[in-house]
């Protein structure tokens, strides 16, 4: 496997981690961001691998359907997908991204984050 694949990977990891932690700190909204980070960063990595090619841009739906993710996590790529944008700016988010988070929201994205990395670490792996 290349370098560039596993470095992609191992970012995911350490997002989805950064994640985890955000949100034990009450920090929804950057755990949120964090976990739409690790999917990405995580599909991105299989593009890599199975693709051999470098997606550009930052849609987790698009990057889902290119890899033909298995449908029982569509659901969750799509409610996390704009996260990326509205965790970070006011504009975007009709307010504070900081206020419009909590734990219930974040857990919810974490889960998905966590169910994309482990089903890219089994496509790495075969």
């Amino acid at each position: 496997m290349r370098q560039e694949v596993l470095n992609w990977f191992k970012q995911a990891e350490a997002d989805l981690r950064s994640a985890r932690n955000s949100r034990a700190a009450g920090d929804y909204y950057m755990s949120v961001f964090a976990s739409q980070q690790a999917a990405e960063k995580s599909l991105k990595a299989l593009c890599l691998f199975k693709l051999k090619e470098y997606p550009r841009g930052h849609s987790i739906i698009y990057l889902a359907q290119r890899l033909e993710v298995p449908e029982s996590m569509i659901s969750g790529v799509r409610d996390l997908n704009p996260e990326y944008l509205s965790t970070r700016y006011p504009d975007m988010a009709a307010g504070v991204p900081a206020e419009l988070y909590d734990d219930k929201i974040a857990e919810r994205h974490f889960t998905t984050a966590q169910e994309v990395i482990e089903w890219v670490r089994e496509q790495i792996r075969e």
